[in-house]
């Protein structure tokens, strides 16, 4: 060992020492990511074998067609094809109308003049985020049912038809994501916030002289201060872009809108823990994951392509 790699590990020792309280903070999530998430991830066979109960994932026999049998089999069911394309048109929709909803609020509660408003309707924006999709389900049930809602029992006062916002597959779906920007838009903010606190104020006095307004202040400094975060988290949802939320569409959905609402983690819900296909629900998840990686890796790319800072 050479005397530079000595003094090294000397150094490293008593830095150790030193901050020896912060280490033992880690001890816990470490063993919590090692025991959930890396173990049993000793499980992704079951995907290529015949699942036993009673054998451990290397004592279990391959399945048929070289261990592809439950890729072939998922892909050969309607019911996983249609909630293919029903996550992957809930996703998009969740993006493309979700994604820059927080953007939007953010920039909207950094032009707020009273503090003291400006806390109160942040935190008014925030409370949705607390509360589980079971209690939403249960709100929108009562405000949305056909008969005996509160928004139905308004519109029918007014003279207009009643909605069926819960029982209808197309009304199901803008009611599906209404109430997810509802519920998570607030919480969303405090990145794009937390980034507008980084803006040099200068630039907003330096842009003010020169006699520009509120409108061109937001899009020629603030959205291209927030421009990396943006790119960060747009990156971070293209990973998602075939995952799929369980909470949600399952409390939301119901017999009458299964069409739309049955997406690929109530598929696996319904056949590996109610069905008890282990092997197939563990096909589907593994081929979720890899298609995510591959949306991650090619969103990064692309943006770094056209100059922007990717994510790693």
């Amino acid at each position: 060992m050479s005397a530079s790699a000595a003094v090294g590990r000397r150094r490293s020792l008593a830095y150790m020492q030193r901050y020896w309280v912060l280490y033992a903070m880690l001890i816990l999530p470490i063993s919590f990511f090692i025991i959930f998430r890396y173990i049993p991830m000793n499980y992704i066979q079951i995907a290529f074998k015949k699942y036993s109960i009673v054998k451990s994932p290397s004592e279990m026999e391959w399945a048929a067609n070289h261990g592809w049998q439950y890729f072939i089999q998922a892909f050969s069911n309607r019911d996983f094809i249609y909630a293919l394309r029903n996550t992957l048109g809930l996703n998009l929709l969740d993006l493309v109308f979700g994604f820059p909803a927080p953007i939007i609020l953010a920039i909207i509660f950094n032009e707020l003049a009273f503090k003291r408003f400006k806390s109160f309707t942040q935190t008014i924006a925030y409370m949705p985020h607390f509360l589980s999709w079971i209690i939403v389900a249960g709100m929108a049930l009562q405000l949305f049912a056909p008969s005996s809602g509160l928004f139905n029992i308004m519109l029918t006062k007014l003279g207009f038809e009643p909605i069926s916002f819960l029982n209808d597959s197309n009304n199901w779906v803008i009611t599906y994501i209404a109430l997810g920007i509802w519920k998570s838009a607030g919480w969303g903010t405090i990145l794009y916030l937390a980034a507008m606190a980084g803006i040099n104020p200068e630039l907003y006095e330096a842009a003010s002289v020169d006699g520009a307004g509120r409108m061109r202040n937001i899009w020629h400094i603030t959205l291209p201060g927030l421009r990396p975060t943006i790119i960060v988290l747009l990156i971070l949802s293209l990973g998602h872009i075939l995952g799929s939320e369980f909470d949600r569409p399952y409390a939301l959905g119901n017999k009458l809108v299964t069409d739309v609402s049955n997406v690929i983690s109530v598929f696996v819900y319904n056949n590996g823990i109610r069905g008890l296909q282990f092997s197939l629900s563990t096909a589907v998840g593994l081929f979720q994951s890899v298609v995510g990686v591959i949306f991650l890796f090619g969103a990064n790319a692309l943006a770094k392509k056209f100059g922007d800072r990717g994510i790693w």
